[in-house]
């Protein structure tokens, strides 16, 4: 996220999504140096061969990767390759694959069912889910068939699971026969904050599929779907992916990307940076007098209660930033990597100086 100046002058701080910051300086120069002469097509390039030595050497155990360039594909192949027409997918009423996703896992999935499950903060709630799986397969044949859980990490309200959260849902879902997904679109972030392995709150914890994120945290168009101990799904997982047009002729320059980030710990590196520049502002929230923050914040996004006229002000100062859908009193602020403190510093400012 850069800041600059607008036509009046002042300087114009744009919080809206960590989607529209530029990518890094590494990820462009690594796409640059990949760019030298011919290479195999469809990921048969030297450097996507690389991928599942270099994701296994960081998640501590044999891992397959296809990389994709949306999160959208990586969670709709990973759902449909375990989902049944017939069958049912757990998730948070607040998740990505439910609300931001236009109903792209039930077209991959020919049919498939998202069933919502209740919790705070993003998180889903243990008693909830068994609730919901008792109220929607209570008719046997004539029911979804309670086929997959998906978690989000870090959360669609900014709040992470700890791996202890994770394992006790996976737990849930193994008795089950379910299988086990997580949406990383900002994995990174949840990491950084845990501070532990990424393995803790993915394999070790039950989870079997991670949609890794990265054009959020510092790349472009570059996503990865990895499978933790469900090898045998890589082959149905490649024919959904070519199936809907998602294998790129020219993958080395997603490839490039995703081995790039996993570098000298980049990706951790830059989520650092989104998630203190979050806690900063977020510190003034909680400090203001009149502004509330809606939930936790553990990442790299911040949900702000405010009024309409304070929100008003804020724009009148040249900051950008997401007003909540149906809601007049509820604002997103996303920090990126590589979000500047005098850029954080501006944000609080601009919020104190009514």
């Amino acid at each position: 996220m850069e800041g600059v100046e607008n036509y009046n002058g002042r300087m114009n701080l744009n919080f809206r999504s960590d989607n529209e910051s530029p990518a890094a300086d590494a990820i462009v120069a690594a796409v640059v140096e990949a760019n030298s002469g011919s290479a195999w097509a469809y990921a048969d390039d030297t450097l996507s061969q690389q991928l599942d030595t270099a994701f296994s050497e960081v998640f501590e155990t044999e891992t397959r990767v296809l990389p994709v360039s949306t999160g959208t594909v990586a969670n709709s192949v990973a759902l449909a390759a375990v989902t049944p027409p017939w069958g049912a997918v757990y998730c948070q009423q607040h998740a990505h694959i439910y609300n931001d996703e236009a109903g792209a896992p039930e077209f991959f999935g020919n049919g498939l069912r998202l069933v919502t499950v209740a919790g705070e903060n993003g998180r889903i709630d243990a008693t909830a889910l068994e609730h919901a799986m008792k109220a929607n397969t209570g008719h046997g044949v004539h029911s979804y068939a309670a086929s997959a859980i998906s978690l989000t990490q870090s959360t669609e309200c900014g709040t992470v699971y700890t791996p202890k959260q994770v394992a006790a849902l996976c737990d849930m879902a193994r008795d089950r026969g379910m299988a086990t997904h997580m949406d990383g679109a900002r994995f990174g972030n949840a990491v950084a904050r845990l501070g532990c392995s990424p393995a803790d709150t993915t394999w070790r914890a039950g989870i079997e599929m991670l949609s890794f994120g990265a054009s959020k945290n510092g790349c472009m168009a570059a996503e990865a779907l990895l499978l933790f101990g469900r090898h045998e799904l890589r082959d149905h997982a490649e024919r959904l992916r070519k199936r809907s047009g998602h294998l790129l002729s020219k993958m080395r320059y997603v490839s490039a990307q995703l081995l790039a980030y996993l570098e000298e710990d980049r990706w951790l590196d830059m989520a650092a940076n989104a998630n203190r520049q979050a806690a900063t502002f977020a510190a003034a929230v909680e400090s203001h007098e009149s502004a509330e923050l809606e939930f936790p914040v553990e990442a790299n996004e911040v949900f702000m209660r405010w009024t309409a006229e304070g929100f008003d002000h804020l724009e009148r100062h040249g900051v950008e930033f997401l007003k909540w859908p149906g809601r007049n009193d509820l604002a997103r602020f996303v920090f990126s990597h590589c979000t500047r403190d005098d850029q954080t510093a501006a944000l609080c400012k601009a919020l104190n100086a009514r």
